[in-house]
């Protein structure tokens, strides 16, 4: 059974330490950083004799921050999440970006 994506919106407050957590943001938001911003990504559908057994979602998850050393909270994305993987680092608008795929 899929997680609900309040749930998932809890564990990251609490991966985070803080509120800062947006899902699909419209541009009219003004964010605190550090932050993450998440959306839905896809739906992982297992099937076997012709039904479908199990649905995963995936979400694309941001953390983005003016530190651009945050080793530690990639470590506690990894160490929190089970079916987590690190997907890139980027910089944008003088912040540093680092995504995640997870399938929750």
């Amino acid at each position: 059974m899929m997680k609900s994506r309040l749930e998932l919106q809890a564990e990251l407050e609490e991966v985070l330490g803080s509120k800062n957590v947006y899902f699909q943001p419209p541009e009219s938001i003004r964010m605190k950083y550090p932050c993450i911003v998440y959306e839905r990504d896809g739906i992982d559908v297992k099937a076997a004799d012709d039904a479908k057994y199990d649905m995963t979602m995936q979400y694309e998850i941001i953390y983005i921050t003016k530190d651009p050393d945050c080793n530690d909270f990639i470590k506690k994305m990894l160490d929190t999440f089970k079916y987590i993987r690190y997907d890139r680092h980027f910089i944008s608008d003088n912040l540093n970006h680092e995504t995640f795929v997870l399938y929750y």
